[in-house]
């Protein structure tokens, strides 16, 4: 099936809703007065063709996506938008924070500390501190 960009993106707009809610629009309205265009192309081409496809699972994709953003740094706030998503597909805060640690074996401390501290926000806006741990072993 062949869409139009406008259509991609209003596909593209309703994925991002449903993944990261209001964080995902909040970015989108901080791009608005300095390039609509990239705002618009992110929407229709990452959330509109690609988030979409069935090959992988919302929580997957998410997770998946942690990790890159992770390993890149300097991505808070899209990490932000990519932690609320992951909540929303189903992940628990535990499950973020595991996978957080998991990165400091391959992204290293500080890129895994900064990651980490962008999903304490998001779990504090969301009241979902303390995030109950288990003790190493």
């Amino acid at each position: 099936m062949t869409m139009n960009s406008d259509e991609q993106y209003e596909r593209g707009l309703e994925a991002l809703r449903q993944a990261a809610g209001g964080a995902g629009q909040r970015l989108l309205d901080t791009l608005a007065d300095v390039s609509p265009e990239l705002s618009y192309r992110s929407v229709a081409w990452s959330y509109g063709d690609l988030y979409v496809r069935p090959q992988l699972a919302r929580r997957d994709r998410e997770l998946l996506t942690l990790g890159i953003l992770t390993g890149l740094g300097g991505a808070d706030a899209q990490l932000e938008v990519h932690v609320n998503g992951a909540l929303n597909a189903g992940l628990t805060p535990g499950e973020i924070v595991e996978a957080l640690l998991q990165s400091v074996v391959y992204c290293g401390v500080p890129r895994a500390v900064n990651a980490t501290l962008v999903a304490k926000k998001v779990f504090a806006e969301r009241n979902m501190l303390p995030v109950p741990t288990t003790a190493a072993g």
